[in-house]
């Protein structure tokens, strides 16, 4: 019962970050499982935590697909070329040692924390299409965003906006709606060799998505309300971010 509450109240955190901020809250997923509910191995926290993205990023495209902000074409070429790298990078993530995975999963975080408090523009072509250029950009980079996120079994939005927008000049908000296409898939991808692997606690993972789900509705319903403050609470999720991956390090050396 205690297990269960604690997966239900870190999944509502989870989902409520997403719902305020619309990304960087599942990195916070794996910690969580860690420290919180209480999964003693890092791998089967990474699988589990996978599951619960995968899930939560799933409703939250379906919210921008119906406001017409998922550039379909240019996020499917990203997300197939993706899919490949998370399941190898899962696979790789598999074989190393779970305290030296810990130890890269806190260098990532830093990477969200930082990428948490650039203000992005919204400069870029709304009307983007997929041609062959775009195509021989978007591929490899998709490559490398999916190896990443299946490595550290995270969604990975931190990379995949920034790399649509690099490689298909994207508008900021075509970026984040197309980019749940490619961590609903990168998840699903990274899930998969995990559960393959027997390495994901699906109970853990049902109690966790409820949890998400109601966290969303909660994140979105006040997300309005903060206003002029939402850049202020990023930058305190941001040292948040920072201050669990100092915590991570310590733990995984001692």
């Amino acid at each position: 019962m205690l297990t269960a509450l604690m997966s239900v109240c870190s999944g509502t955190v989870i989902g409520l970050f997403l719902g305020v901020f619309g990304g960087g809250g599942s990195i916070m997923a794996v910690p969580l499982m860690l420290y919180v509910v209480g999964i003693t191995d890092p791998h089967v926290a990474i699988g589990t935590s996978a599951v619960a993205v995968m899930v939560s990023a799933l409703g939250n495209l379906a919210i921008h697909a119906r406001a017409g902000n998922v550039k379909w074409p240019c996020a499917t070429a990203f997300a197939v070329s993706g899919a490949i790298g998370a399941f190898g990078g899962a696979k790789l993530g598999q074989m190393v040692n779970g305290a030296h995975l810990i130890l890269g999963f806190a260098a990532a975080m830093v990477g969200v924390g930082i990428s948490m408090l650039r203000r992005p523009t919204d400069a870029g072509d709304p009307g983007v299409h997929i041609s062959p250029p775009i195509a021989k950009r978007l591929i490899p980079t998709g490559l490398a965003a999916g190896l990443a996120s299946g490595f550290f079994g995270i969604g990975g939005g931190f990379l995949i906006v920034p790399g649509l927008v690099s490689a298909a000049n994207m508008t900021f908000i075509h970026a984040v709606g197309s980019s749940l296409v490619a961590v609903t898939t990168f998840a699903a991808s990274t899930a998969a060799s995990y559960a393959i692997a027997d390495l994901v606690r699906w109970d853990i993972a049902g109690f966790f998505i409820v949890g998400g789900l109601a966290g969303g509705l909660i994140g979105r319903s006040v997300s309005g309300y903060f206003g002029q403050r939402k850049a202020l609470m990023q930058r305190a999720f941001s040292v948040l971010i920072f201050a669990t991956a100092a915590y991570l390090v310590v733990k995984a050396i001692n």
